[in-house]
């Protein structure tokens, strides 16, 4: 995000148990709330694809390299998350890991990668697979890659 994004009002999820998560998360710089159910959690920071609004929600991830991964599974939902439709049209993200919060950017991993990270996401997260098996849509495991803030091609 840009100095001037740093300034916006950011809206968290409408979802009531993910805004206490992402509220929990902020108010403790990611002390409580970095992990979900024993399961490690971040803060995802997208721009609204139709509001230009900032939207924050709180997502499962795992690591592949210096790369953070996240998984648009929806609960295994016919339709992608808003979060998921918003980077697709705007990859410039914000996450924060903990207390660390850093621009970055976002993508679809193609389905080579998808094939070798749809594993590593199930391994972090079982239940992945069992909603995989309820919706007929392929469940997009998204790559996000951290970006330097002097870096030209963020906005």
């Amino acid at each position: 995000m840009t100095a001037q994004e740093q300034h916006e009002t950011i809206e968290d999820s409408p979802v009531g148990w993910v805004a206490k998560h992402v509220r929990r998360y902020v108010e403790t710089d990611g002390t409580d709330g970095g992990t979900y159910h024993g399961y490690p959690a971040l803060l995802l920071t997208t721009r609204g694809r139709r509001s230009g609004t900032l939207r924050r929600t709180a997502l499962i991830y795992g690591r592949d390299g210096d790369d953070h991964l996240v998984v648009a599974s929806n609960g295994g939902a016919a339709n992608h998350p808003a979060w998921y439709l918003n980077l697709s049209a705007d990859p410039t993200v914000e996450i924060q890991v903990g207390a660390e919060r850093f621009a970055c950017r976002a993508r679809t991993a193609s389905a080579e990668e998808r094939a070798r990270l749809w594993p590593v996401m199930t391994t972090v997260f079982p239940t992945y697979a069992r909603y995989q098996k309820n919706t007929d849509r392929e469940i997009p495991v998204v790559v996000i890659e951290r970006v330097s803030r002097e870096d030209p091609t963020i906005d």
